[in-house]
């Protein structure tokens, strides 16, 4: 077989990882130690993302024609590939947390939703909170007012309805008074 032919199947993967991403983040993990790759790998597959060194020749051919195509130009040394269908700041996040533990992790480029970005471009796509806690704020902040209103509906309610046990009360003492004989002086 001639090499072409071996490197297809490898193209094919990469493109099948990226087509439909969210986000793409390219890093070079030189330097990690075995423990500190097992458990950089171990952290991006519990948020289902895919992880995988590729030769950088490679993702060029794959990475043509795509949205990826603008991460061409950061394709020198040693790269690998972190890529999520799924939530478009997990990537960027969950190695930028972990390159402040291992500092030989060195995150080169992204693309989130198809726009490119650098090294200082996707630490501040690190800083965007994920889907999951985005969604919790959203709904938090859509309670809050029906919240509000409801406590403030229910405080009234039981204002009303002292006032209107107090009333009952001071309408049968009043009748009361009436009947009993004045007295006579």
């Amino acid at each position: 077989m001639a090499k072409v032919e071996l490197k297809q199947p490898v193209v094919q993967e990469i493109s099948e990882r990226i087509d439909g991403a969210q986000s793409v983040v390219l890093v070079d993990a030189r330097g990690l130690t075995v423990a500190q790759d097992t458990e950089l790998r171990r952290a991006l597959r519990a948020e289902g993302i895919q992880y995988k060194v590729y030769k950088n020749t490679l993702m060029n051919f794959a990475f043509k024609d795509t949205p990826c195509e603008g991460l061409a130009p950061y394709l020198n040394g040693p790269s690998a590939i972190a890529v999520s269908k799924n939530d478009a700041t997990a990537p960027a996040r969950i190695l930028a947390e972990f390159a402040k533990k291992a500092n030989k992790l060195e995150i080169k480029a992204g693309t989130v939703e198809g726009k490119v970005f650098d090294a200082e471009g996707i630490a501040a796509v690190a800083l965007i909170p994920g889907r999951d806690a985005l969604l919790a704020r959203l709904f938090g902040s859509m309670q809050s007012p029906i919240a509000n209103f409801a406590r403030i509906a229910k405080q009234i309610a039981e204002k009303n309805g002292e006032g209107s046990e107090a009333a009952p009360a001071a309408e049968e003492a009043a009748p009361a008074a009436e009947e009993a004989p004045a007295p006579e002086a």
